[in-house]
C-alpha cells in the first residue's frame, strides 16, 4: 500500500484529531512511499529500529515515539543516532500515544482488560483513559495480584489489604497513577496503572482502594500488537511484532 493511504486510514482509525496530546500522534519521521511490512513495538529505542532494519521493514509502528512536549528539541546524542537510522534505511516512523490508549478495539486499555479477564462496564477521566469493570471471577486482591504476575509476566507492586475481595476495578495502562482518584471516586476495590509515584501509596492506603503497578511496558505490550495484526488483515501486509523488554 502507498504511506499516503496508510496516513489516512490510521488517522481515521484512531480518531488522532480528537486527542491533546504531549507528542505529534502519526507519521514522525517520513521514509519511503509504499509500505509492504510493517515492525510493531512499544518504543521506539535503536534496540528495535535495528529489529526493523533486520526485518526488511517499510514502516514501524510505536506507541512511545519522539518529539515530546518539553524536551530538548536537538537532534543530538540518541535521538541523532535513531533518526539517522531511519533516515537512513528510508523508514517510516508511526506513533501513537494517547490515541492508542483510549481505543475501543486495539486500544492498550481494551487488550490489558482482554488479557486480566475483565469485564468493561464504562470509562471515566480525561479522553475516556480510565476504564472500570469487573473481573470475570471473584477474586482478592492477593489473586488479582497473581493473575497479574502470571499473565504479564511480571511482578507487580500492590498496596493495599491482600484479603480484600475485588468485585469492581479499574485500570489506565502506563504511567497514569495520577487518574487513581478518579478511581476513588468511582467506588472500585482496585486501580491497576504501569507505575506508582510517592504520593500514590499514602492515597492508596487512606482510600481503602488497593492499589497495583503492573509496569508500564507490561501493560502496554498489546494495543501496538494489535494496531499491527489489524492492519496486516484488512491490507494484506505483513507485521512483525518485536518486544524489547524494560523491566519499567
Amino acid at each position: 500500500m502507498q504511506r499516503a493511504e496508510l496516513d489516512a486510514y490510521l488517522d481515521q482509525y484512531l480518531d488522532v484529531a480528537k486527542f491533546r496530546d504531549y507528542c505529534p500522534n502519526g507519521l514522525q519521521v517520513e521514509g519511503r512511499t509504499s509500505v509492504e511490512r510493517i515492525v510493531t513495538g512499544v518504543t521506539a529505542s535503536f534496540d528495535l529500529l535495528e529489529a526493523a532494519v533486520a526485518a526488511r521493514a517499510d514502516a514501524i509502528l510505536v506507541h512511545h515515539g519522539y518529539f515530546w512536549r518539553g524536551e530538548d528539541p536537538r537532534i543530538v546524542g540518541a535521538r541523532r543516532r535513531r533518526i539517522a537510522l531511519l533516515t537512513a534505511n528510508d523508514l517510516n516512523l508511526y506513533a501513537f500515544h494517547l490515541p492508542l490508549d483510549a481505543h475501543p478495539e486495539v486500544g492498550n486499555n481494551v487488550m490489558l482488560a482482554r488479557k486480566l479477564g475483565f469485564e468493561i462496564d464504562g470509562r471515566c477521566g480525561e479522553h475516556d483513559l480510565v476504564f472500570h469493570g469487573r473481573p470475570d471471577i471473584a477474586l482478592t486482591v492477593a489473586g488479582l495480584a497473581s493473575r497479574i504476575a502470571e499473565r504479564l509476566a511480571r511482578t507487580p507492586l500492590v498496596i493495599g489489604d491482600p484479603g480484600k475481595r475485588v468485585t469492581r476495578v479499574a485500570w489506565c495502562t502506563g504511567a497514569a497513577q495520577g487518574y487513581l482518584e478518579d478511581a476513588v471516586r468511582l467506588g472500585v476495590d482496585a486501580y491497576i496503572t504501569g507505575e506508582a509515584s510517592e504520593q500514590t501509596v499514602h492515597l492508596a492506603r487512606e482510600s481503602g482502594v488497593a492499589f497495583i503497578a503492573a509496569g508500564h511496558h507490561a501493560t502496554e505490550r498489546y494495543g501496538i500488537e494489535a494496531l499491527g495484526a489489524h492492519l496486516a488483515q484488512r491490507f494484506a501486509i505483513e507485521h512483525v511484532h518485536v518486544d524489547i523488554d524494560n523491566p519499567v
